[in-house]
């Protein structure tokens, strides 16, 4: 069996390489004689990092000869249905769905967020995905716009497979990040750029300050979206009365370890939060679109954001509060985490189920 994967891979996110490598894992283990081919901005890194076939994904000829060489066609993970990016993002992923259909493939929207879409989004999606064989979203909101827009079309709620993720036996030694056995205990922060993240600097310097002066708690900022993400940090550290650093960019074994040790985690980009969620490391989120406020919900998360884009600054005084149950909950919050964990993985684990009982019907 033959599967093409497409998705935003190989530009250098984490949180999409952290998709892939489940991904690609996963399916090696659930089905072993499985060829797999991935389409990237980067195909001969990728080929190399996952021993797989990758394919340039600009290249339409090339991308349309890898759709005729596959068995089966998935879109996903990540958020690619949202014309929140671009309706040319858009366009791109659903086009490949609508060749694939074309070609009578078996095609999957395998394990996405879907939405924010406007009306001219939902007209795109509504008419290249309706051909699509099956479909697993990873939030209840996906689940329920995706069946308003292709309601003929079998849609499955599941979780995002990064919550599958596993660190690598080899111990780690993160002493060169400053993050060793004998680092104080630290938190760390992932942002991205964002409409209106400039009215929310000040809120999440007052919590880095916060948790340096009253806490005793060192801060790092971690860049998993690479130098767009940096410079989203650098505006915020220099916004701070404490001392924070900026980690460099590593590798994702050394950021899943970094996360994994954390005692807490400050995130907008989602799959920061959900490797938290994944080592039951306590967070606050920063909802920047859908998907985050959809993983809180999912979670039942008892903390409330931090702050929300596109809403005003909270009052000082609920920024130190929440700051401050992040810490002194944060045994209870881990329990929380882990207790959510178990029906969360196998959510995860059901993308690949449903992908079987596509193939089964070849």
């Amino acid at each position: 069996m033959r599967v093409l994967l497409s998705g935003y891979y190989g530009f250098g996110n984490l949180g999409d390489e952290a998709l892939l490598d489940v991904i690609v894992a996963t399916l090696r283990t659930r089905f072993p004689y499985i060829e797999i081919d991935v389409l990237s901005a980067t195909p001969e890194e990728t080929a190399r990092r996952l021993r797989v076939e990758a394919t340039p994904r600009a290249d339409m000829r090339k991308v349309s000869a890898a759709i005729d060489r596959a068995d089966v066609v998935l879109s996903g993970g990540g958020g690619l249905l949202q014309n929140a990016t671009s309706l040319r993002s858009l366009i791109y992923y659903t086009s490949i769905l609508r060749r694939a259909v074309h070609a009578k493939k078996k095609t999957m929207i395998f394990a996405q967020s879907v939405g924010p879409l406007d009306r001219i989004g939902r007209i795109v999606v509504k008419h290249t995905c309706s051909g699509v064989s099956r479909a697993t979203v990873r939030d209840e909101r996906s689940a329920k716009l995706l069946k308003t827009l292709i309601p003929e079309v079998a849609v499955e709620r599941t979780a995002d497979p990064v919550f599958l993720y596993e660190l690598p036996d080899a111990d780690i030694d993160l002493t060169r990040e400053g993050l060793g056995p004998e680092s104080q205990p630290y938190v760390l922060v992932s942002l991205r750029k964002s409409t209106g993240l400039q009215d929310g600097i000040a809120t999440i310097a007052a919590a880095v300050d916060r948790l340096a002066r009253v806490h005793n708690v060192r801060v790092a900022f971690l860049a998993l979206g690479g130098t767009p993400d940096a410079e989203v940090a650098t505006k915020v550290i220099r916004r701070c009365e404490s001392t924070p650093v900026l980690i460099p960019e590593t590798s994702l074994e050394r950021t899943a370890e970094m996360i994994r040790r954390a005692h807490g985690v400050i995130g907008m980009r989602l799959h920061a939060l959900i490797l938290a969620a994944r080592f039951g490391v306590p967070f606050l989120a920063i909802p920047y679109d859908p998907k985050v406020a959809a993983l809180c919900d999912d979670l039942a998360y008892p903390l409330d954001p931090l702050w929300t884009p596109g809403k005003p600054a909270p009052e000082a005084t609920l920024t130190e509060a929440l700051v401050d149950r992040l810490l002194s909950e944060n045994a209870i919050l881990r329990a929380h985490l882990e207790e959510r964990l178990v029906a969360v993985r196998a959510s995860a684990e059901r993308n690949f189920d449903v992908l079987a009982e596509l193939l089964k019907n070849r």
